[in-house]
């Protein structure tokens, strides 16, 4: 089973793997629900959302499932975010995208959010994006507003830089407790442009999106990829996800499949104990060339 840890010493209690619900509005309502009894079978127990996901529609869907079977909303954990906007039929008001990180929209997501979920609470709320308008006053008075009335327990960032990150968190009575970063063997940015040493400065695991690449294989020597899958009996997703994992900085991998076969899969990369030069050969896969 996964474990479920602390993503921040004064944060929620997460399941180190989650699952993203971001393309879950593609399938059928059937199968939206087979993939959350999937998850929870394997301890996955943190669903990631967003308020824009599916065309606004992703919470909406979710929250069916919680409505037509009311006791799963105590086995889990649900994470969305808010603060982007796009045209849409269901937004007429929004001709041009943008961010919107006022306190008045905040709260409003926020909300919104919970009726989509029909759930009374979120463990986890996001700013989806930098806002280059973010009024750190106006968001703390909206994040201190939604953790006094018990809508949201905990609040975080994604995509944000360190810089972004700090500024915010000074304003903040209260931690940030992750920052949603995209990270993989496809992008390893992060390993060096101070993402990661920020959070183990703040105590705050990230939550890693896109953790397989979207798709993407790997530069690396084919047999090299089939005698590290040989080695550790396991296909390439368990090792990319096992990558990940390896890092102190105590990663949240987030997966986003529509199968429930790939939650099980993904699920299994725990047991996938790396070897510390079989990560840093990973590593060279991808950039090329060994370390300095």
């Amino acid at each position: 089973m996964i474990p479920l840890l602390k993503i921040h010493p004064e944060g929620p209690t997460f399941s180190r793997i989650i699952a993203g619900a971001w393309r879950w509005h593609t399938v059928s309502p059937d199968v939206v629900e087979r993939l959350i009894h999937a998850a929870l079978d394997q301890g996955i127990t943190t669903f990631d959302h967003a308020d824009i996901y599916g065309d606004h529609s992703n919470e909406e869907i979710f929250g069916n499932v919680l409505r037509k079977n009311p006791s799963l909303r105590e086995k889990m954990e649900l994470v969305s975010k808010c603060g982007i906007k796009f045209p849409s039929s269901r937004r007429p008001a929004t001709w041009v995208k943008h961010y919107d990180t006022s306190k008045e929209h905040i709260i409003w997501s926020a909300e919104n959010s919970l009726k989509m979920l029909g759930t009374d609470r979120l463990e986890l709320l996001l700013i989806h994006r930098p806002d280059p308008l973010l009024d750190p006053h106006a968001v703390a008075e909206s994040f201190s507003h939604l953790k006094k009335q018990g809508k949201v327990l905990h609040f975080g960032v994604s995509n944000f830089t360190p810089s972004q990150f700090r500024m915010l968190q000074h304003h903040l009575p209260f931690p940030l407790v992750t920052n949603q970063i995209e990270i993989s063997l496809s992008r390893i940015d992060p390993l060096f442009n101070g993402d990661l040493d920020m959070l183990m400065e703040f105590h705050a695991s990230p939550m890693a999106w896109s953790p397989l690449g979207g798709g993407k294989s790997i530069a690396a020597d084919e047999r090299s990829v089939f005698n590290k899958a040989v080695k550790y009996n396991a296909s390439y997703a368990q090792l990319a996800l096992a990558w990940l994992m390896k890092h102190p900085a105590n990663m949240f991998p987030i997966i986003g499949t529509t199968k429930p076969e790939r939650i099980i899969e993904a699920a299994r990369s725990l047991d996938i104990k790396l070897d510390r030069q079989d990560w840093f050969e990973m590593l060279k896969w991808v950039m090329g060339k060994e370390v300095a």
